[in-house]
């Protein structure tokens, strides 16, 4: 019996859109076969009346009836294997949902703990700001006594704090992410936002200045 000619695609075939496209080529040419097997038996009708090569007939409604059986058989195949493949989309589903709502529920918890960084950031930078301005009320005193020698440089401190590693930024970063990271580093990065001057040992008028941690003698 010849293969139907659909056989392969159905082979190919894994999901249920896959097995209703095959379906429908199924059934298409079907009901061309069954269209030609109706002609084929009028013609063997006749045939038998003298009308006709009864043999040929025969041969031909014959050849037509193994089609269609082909083509039913094939097409019942189908149906089932895409009943089968609806069912399993119906698990992977279930299974994606399932997903879905885990790394929803990672994803709330990790913006809560977010949330709750940024506000003890900031509770930390109102600390550090006014903990910098009690430093520079201090160091004006300490130059009005003239004992310079005293004083703390600040920023030399925050430097020194904010200086360590920086966890790496996976490869695949959202663009939002990457400002928002960039927006973080700008805190700890001399000239960021803290920072609005030259880094330390930078030249400043063709001189190079280096501040120690303990007053603003050259290191």
């Amino acid at each position: 019996m010849t293969p139907s000619p659909h056989a392969e695609a159905l082979g190919r075939a894994r999901t249920a859109a896959d097995f209703a496209a095959v379906i429908a080529l199924l059934d298409s040419d079907l009901k061309t076969a069954a269209a030609r097997k109706l002609e084929l038996e009028k013609a063997k009708g006749r045939a038998m009346f003298g009308r006709g090569d009864l043999a040929a007939a025969r041969i031909a409604l014959s050849e037509a009836n193994a089609v269609v059986a082909l083509l039913e058989k094939t097409r019942e195949a189908a149906n089932e294997r895409r009943a089968a493949a609806q069912s399993e989309d119906c698990v992977d589903i279930a299974a994606l949902a399932d997903e879905i709502r885990a790394n929803a529920a990672s994803l709330d918890e990790r913006w809560r703990m977010a949330h709750w960084l940024v506000e003890q950031l900031r509770q930390q930078l109102f600390d550090a700001d006014a903990l910098r301005g009690a430093v520079a009320t201090a160091n004006s005193q300490l130059d009005a006594a003239g004992v310079a020698n005293l004083k703390i440089n600040p920023t030399a401190i925050r430097r020194a704090a904010v200086t360590g590693r920086r966890a790496t930024a996976p490869a695949r970063l959202s663009a939002a992410a990457i400002q928002a990271d960039r927006l973080l580093l700008s805190l700890l990065s001399p000239g960021g936002a803290l920072d609005p001057r030259p880094p330390l040992g930078a030249p400043v008028g063709g001189i190079a200045g280096r501040y120690s941690l303990r007053g603003w003698g050259r290191g």
